[in-house]
Formats: C-alpha cells, structure tokens, sequence
C-alpha cells in the first residue's frame, strides 16, 4: 500500500499547511488532501511542486508497505 507521510514531515519541518500552500501555489484544500492522506491518485506535478518547496526526496512524503501476506490454509 502506498501512504502520504506528508503531515509527519510538516510536523518535523515545522510548517503548516498553510505555509505550503504559500510556497507552492497550490491550493489549501489540496494540501490539506494530501495531508489527510485522502488522495486516491497522485498528481506528478503536485507532487514535484510540494518536494521543491520543501526540498525534499519523494520518499520523504510517500511510504510503501508491503501487504500482510495471508497464511495458507
């Protein structure tokens, strides 16, 4: 599963959300999307814009898990 880890690194920086929206001219309810993790389908543009105002990696803001794999029966 690929989950935004956007509000840990916001927290660590010390920005807001509000701050981000600033820097990268996106809208506040977008950022707070992102943030919230409520996105379904990532943005490459909203995405690039939120790693060069923060200047950060994409792995900063984006984690991967690997599913639970089920035991067999």
């Amino acid at each position: 599963m690929v989950r935004l880890i956007l509000d840990q690194y916001l927290e660590k920086a010390q920005i807001t959300r509000y701050e981000l929206s600033k820097r990268t001219g996106i809208k506040f309810q977008n950022i707070d999307n992102y943030y919230k993790n409520r996105v379904v389908r990532y943005d490459s543009d909203v995405l690039d814009r939120i790693c060069t105002a923060l200047d950060c990696d994409i792995s900063d803001i984006i984690e991967y898990q690997k599913p639970e794999e089920k035991p067999a029966k």
